[in-house]
């Protein structure tokens, strides 16, 4: 998954944001990535291509989902997370420039894998004439996108935005572990509200930020 660089001007209180789950794991499992991405750049293999493949596997998932096949839902989110680390890392070692196509690929599919997914549990509690959890499973979709939206726009202003517990790898650990419990109404319940807490926790980080810089910017111009 490709992730945005940190912003050169970034205020000291931006950069002393303390590294995330994402970051955690990359560096984990960076040696193993390494290894796979080497094999992968001497094969001549598109990043955008992985990106591809990652988004089209979650019909999979969502299909496996829809039929109340929780466990292998889970087993193959397992299976397919690998792709979601590589593209990036991928075009890190065929020297891509950041932040270009490939990252709006990546950051837009990303985006539509989880509508996809979450178009599972949609199904199945449709079909489950299951209007409660249909709700619920509607909060967490949009809470998951917002989450996105809310850094991506951050990040358009200048304001580094990575915090709050249910980013992207958090919410698909979250699924991994109901599913394989068959559990997934408590999923869609804990995402649900984590995903809404994530969104009221970066609105207040940007807000504080920008009013901090924008009282930066004034004591400037009145010295």
């Amino acid at each position: 998954m490709t992730t945005p660089e940190t912003n050169d001007t970034a205020t000291p209180a931006e950069a002393a944001e303390k590294p995330t789950l994402t970051d955690r794991m990359r560096a984990l499992f960076f040696p193993v990535i390494d290894r796979v991405v080497t094999v992968l750049a001497k094969w001549r293999l598109s990043p955008d291509t992985l990106t591809i493949l990652g988004m089209l596997a979650h019909f999979i998932l969502a299909a496996l989902i829809a039929s109340g096949q929780m466990f292998w839902a889970g087993v193959g989110m397992i299976l397919i997370a690998p792709l979601d680390a590589l593209d990036g890392s991928l075009a890190r070692k065929l020297g891509r420039k950041q932040g270009g196509f490939g990252a709006f690929l990546d950051s837009t599919l990303d985006r539509l894998a989880e509508i996809i997914l979450y178009g599972g549990f949609i199904y199945f509690y449709f079909l489950a004439d299951n209007p409660g959890m249909l709700a619920v499973a509607y909060i967490a979709v949009s809470g998951s996108l917002m989450v996105s939206y809310t850094r991506s726009i951050a990040e358009s202003l200048g304001v580094e935005c990575k915090v709050g517990l249910f980013s992207r790898v958090e919410r698909y650990l979250v699924l991994i572990v109901f599913l394989l419990l068959n559990q997934p109404d408590w999923a869609l319940i804990i995402l649900a509200a984590g995903a809404y807490f994530t969104v009221a926790h970066r609105i207040l980080h940007v807000w504080r930020q920008t009013m901090a810089k924008a009282q930066e910017d004034e004591d400037e111009s009145n010295n």
